[in-house]
């Protein structure tokens, strides 16, 4: 007979549980209660052990831990697109930025988080790192779809909708991390935009702030060419350098794409315990280059998987990232054994846990963790028969085999079905603002 009771026991047919390295479970269950990871063990021993308040029989699915996304702009799904086929500056400063100068406000913020949300936790996500204007909207959208996040207190020297200067976007970031103190979902980031965004001095408040309040810096670094021969005009040296003089350099960095880096400068990222945000789709589609991941990895940094915003990529689609990743790491190094599945599973989980400094809490199925879960059916045509489950997952299967999510222990999707967010109405906002914005956009074209 049982001996304990626990909120939730979940079979399966396979548990991947990242850590330790290249495991997988046959037939086993997680116990959950209080939101944690209470136990992981056969599955017949977990039935004579427990009784559950809920129980799950997933007899065809492999669970996972929650995949991270490490680097978006949740809120720019409103914008997904509106500019394509474009590259990165005259994307920014002819389509994005003015569209963003006329729309941009809490309750876009508010809509756009809340429809990302939606399509991340459709697709297996439970945790994302995102950087955006009103950071405080985003919280509230992710609180109320249930969704793990780390809020970016963005930074930029010029003034918009929401600020008026760097000292008070820095300012608002800071009161915005104060409000949401003891959220266990959310934590924070500070989130200078660029180095061709931001000045000297005001990255010397960043640090100063990160090293003051333990937390980490989310910039984007080392994106395209452009941005290169930009900083060696502007400051006669590449931005890396540039932010190794400032002192930012340090394993509470992480540096978003690094996709024009040297063999030194990846050194010297190593060399600082740096992580770095992998955003293939996007570097590829905005023609930004692909990334020397598998240099990155030889030298022992840290890198993460991240879609970049749907605006730029257009997908929040980490299953597309994770193969992408793969392959394009394999046809980079012409070695069919370069970036292998499980590697590439582990950047979508626990190594963007670690870069945000939250892997004690999520980013492996591991006993005491937050029951971060993501069960995966494999029972499909399209993924038959399965000689090996990790390869499956960054192979064969995508976001839509995903059938259940479970965030700290709460199920916030259920066999497709999300269960904190109303499709409906979040279809009518969208449609809102995608109409606010055509008609604006068709106007300034000159559109009938």
């Amino acid at each position: 007979m049982p001996d304990n009771t626990v909120d939730t026991l979940i079979d399966a047919r396979w548990i991947i549980p990242v850590e330790p390295a290249r495991q997988t479970l046959s037939r086993h269950t997680i116990a959950i209660d209080d939101g944690i990871i209470r136990d992981i063990l056969p599955t017949g021993e977990a039935h004579a052990k427990y009784s559950a308040k809920q129980h799950f029989r997933l007899d065809d699915h492999v669970l996972i831990p929650g995949l991270i996304n490490l680097h978006t702009h949740a809120a720019m799904s409103l914008l997904r697109g509106l500019a394509d086929d474009l590259p990165l500056m005259d994307w920014l400063n002819h389509h994005i930025w003015p569209t963003e100068a006329k729309f941009v406000s809490p309750e876009f913020v508010r809509d756009g988080t809340l429809l990302a949300c939606a399509e991340m936790l459709r697709g297996g996500i439970t945790c994302f790192n995102d950087m955006y204007f009103f950071p405080e909207a985003a919280a509230q959208s992710a609180l109320s779809a249930g969704m793990r996040a780390a809020i970016g207190m963005i930074v930029v020297d010029f003034p918009t909708a929401y600020a008026a200067d760097a000292d008070d976007y820095l300012s608002k970031g800071l009161a915005v991390r104060d409000e949401f103190h003891g959220e266990p979902l959310l934590t924070f980031t500070l989130a200078p935009h660029a180095p061709y965004t931001v000045s000297d001095k005001t990255l010397a408040k960043v640090l100063t702030y990160a090293e003051q309040l333990d937390l980490p810096i989310h910039i984007h670094l080392h994106e395209t060419h452009d941005e290169i021969e930009g900083s060696l005009k502007q400051y006669q040296m590449r931005p890396l350098e540039r932010l190794h003089r400032l002192g930012l350099l340090g394993p509470n960095l992480i540096a978003v794409h690094v996709v024009q880096a040297n063999t030194e400068e990846i050194r010297l990222l190593a060399e600082h315990g740096c992580h770095v945000a992998h955003c293939p789709s996007s570097n590829l589609k905005l023609a930004s280059g692909i990334g020397p991941v598998l240099e990155k990895l030889e030298h022992h940094v840290n890198v993460g998987l991240g879609t970049d915003g749907a605006a730029s990529n257009n997908r929040l689609d980490m299953f597309a990232e994770m193969r992408l990743a793969a392959l394009l790491a394999k046809g980079q190094s012409r070695h069919a054994a370069a970036l292998p599945a499980h590697q590439a599973l582990a950047m979508a989980t626990l190594h963007a846990a670690q870069a945000l400094g939250i892997d004690s809490l999520t980013g492996s199925l591991v006993i005491g963790k937050a029951a971060d879960i993501t069960a995966v059916d494999l029972s499909a045509p399209e993924t038959q028969p399965c000689y090996d489950v990790t390869s499956h997952l960054v192979y064969a299967a995508g976001r839509e085999n995903v059938s259940h999510v479970w965030v700290n222990g709460k199920l916030v999707l259920d066999e497709r079905h999300l269960t904190t967010i109303d499709i409906h109405e979040l279809n009518a906002r969208t449609r809102f603002w995608h109409e606010k914005i055509s008609n604006q956009k068709s106007f300034s074209e000159g559109q009938p």
